[in-house]
């Protein structure tokens, strides 16, 4: 039943020195800790002591059509190596180009080109980093180029690069509303058997036809709903992680978000083993 949080600096202080927050584990950007020493060194090291790694890039550009960063896939392992986190995951999209950094997660066009590309530099950063890795799905705006569905797309990706799946739930649901469609038809053709763990996070209706990822707003119920739909399917419990990347509210409402994550991902388990004594 495990469920999690991003661990930032702005609640580090609050987090470590009180119980108001008690999750199962936290995640961390590499990028924000590579290199660091000092008081932060030390806090990270005092946090790590406590509760379980999920270490979660930004950097990794698996869909740049730029050769892969090999400095910095030596500080990413040199990271994992030294804080052995439970998994190492990034983004399916491109945040490269031309050797300039753009500060965004692009979307990759749904081709079948894409697919060899991204999935032979998946398999090339796991010999690299020497461990499987996780590759999350994106919220994005405007689809570039499809020859395919995104669904298939994904699938193939995580098929042919070996890897595992990062599910984030509430991308799924902004994806859905924007580019109109259903949201759970969606994660019934998604490998399901391959996720790794689970992003939950909130967003923000800016116009009647259009939300934007922020993780930045309090989790609405609908993605809970699709949260829980998700773990139904499944076949074997996977952590949960709650984002919240900026507007951090009092650690208490944090805590309130983890526990109405636990409670749904209990209700589930208790539901299924109803029905395999219903089915002995």
């Amino acid at each position: 039943m495990s469920v999690g949080i991003g661990f930032r600096k702005d609640f580090a202080d609050e987090f470590l020195n009180s119980n108001i927050i008690t999750p199962d584990f936290i995640e961390v950007a590499p990028e924000n800790w590579i290199g660091i020493g000092g008081r932060w060194k030390k806090t990270f090291q005092n946090v790590l002591t406590q509760y379980p790694l999920y270490a979660h890039g930004l950097s990794l550009s698996i869909g740049s059509p730029d050769p892969l960063d090999f400095n910095f896939l030596k500080d990413i392992k040199l990271f994992l190596d030294t804080y052995n986190p439970v998994l190492y995951s990034d983004h399916l999209c491109y945040s490269q180009c031309d050797n300039a950094h753009l500060y965004d997660l692009l979307p990759i066009p749904f081709t079948e080109e894409a697919i060899q590309h991204v999935a032979e530099r998946i398999r090339i950063v796991q010999d690299v980093l020497e461990r499987k890795i996780a590759i999350e799905l994106i919220s994005y705006y405007t689809p570039i180029a499809p020859q395919m569905r995104e669904v298939d797309f994904i699938n193939r990706i995580i098929q042919e690069g070996q890897c595992s799946l990062l599910l984030d739930v509430n991308n799924i649901y902004v994806n859905a509303f924007n580019h109109q469609y259903d949201a759970k038809k969606f994660l019934d053709e998604l490998r399901l058997d391959d996720i790794a763990y689970i992003h939950i996070a909130g967003h923000e209706r800016v116009a009647d036809d259009l939300i934007i990822d922020t993780h930045g707003q309090a989790i609405i119920d609908p993605v809970y709903d699709l949260l829980a739909y998700a773990l139904e399917k499944m076949t074997y419990d996977v952590p949960v992680l709650l984002e919240r990347d900026f507007n951090i509210p009092a650690l208490q409402d944090l805590q309130n978000e983890l526990n109405e994550i636990k409670n749904i991902k209990q209700k589930i388990a208790l539901r299924k083993q109803q029905k395999q004594i219903l089915t002995a």
